[in-house]
């Protein structure tokens, strides 16, 4: 048994004793982020994406595809925090934050870090446990959504 195997072990059984969630990795993140410019890549989006642990900061990954903007930037990187720290998607909240909505001006508070449009997608672990969060920015709203979900798709594939 080799040392990463153990660790395995070791974090299957802290978990399953009521432990703290894991952390999604670099190496998780990378891949994820690879997958996710090689999508944007084939719907010709220049897209940033960003990808947060569970604590939400700082992003312990961000890539920007050439020539993307530079307001992506920030952008994904406030999509991955949106996501962990309400532990919803930007499109579950965007309801919630119109006029009228039970969290209307929310995008006001945490130093104005929320997003309230799609293209963040929380990242849970077998058990239903956030230990990440992405964010994409380039496109439009919608190509964004699809991306962030695309992402997340593959995530849980891993």
């Amino acid at each position: 048994m080799d040392e990463q195997e153990i660790r395995s072990i070791v974090d299957q059984v802290t978990r399953e004793l009521g432990g703290s969630p894991r952390n999604i990795t670099l190496s998780e993140a990378q891949t994820l982020s690879s997958a996710v410019h090689a999508k944007a890549k084939e719907m010709g989006v220049k897209a940033v994406v960003a990808v947060s642990n569970r604590a939400a900061q700082p992003p312990i990954l961000v890539e920007c595809a050439d020539d993307s903007y530079i307001a992506s930037y920030d952008v994904a990187v406030q999509k991955a925090f949106t996501v962990v720290s309400l532990k919803m998607s930007t499109s579950e909240l965007k309801p919630l934050a119109q006029p009228g909505g039970p969290l209307y001006g929310i995008q006001f508070t945490n130093q104005g870090k929320i997003v309230i449009f799609g293209g963040g997608e929380p990242l849970c672990d077998k058990q239903g446990n956030i230990i990440g969060g992405l964010g994409v920015s380039g496109g439009s709203e919608e190509q964004d959504t699809a991306l962030a979900a695309y992402g997340k798709k593959f995530f849980e594939n891993l």
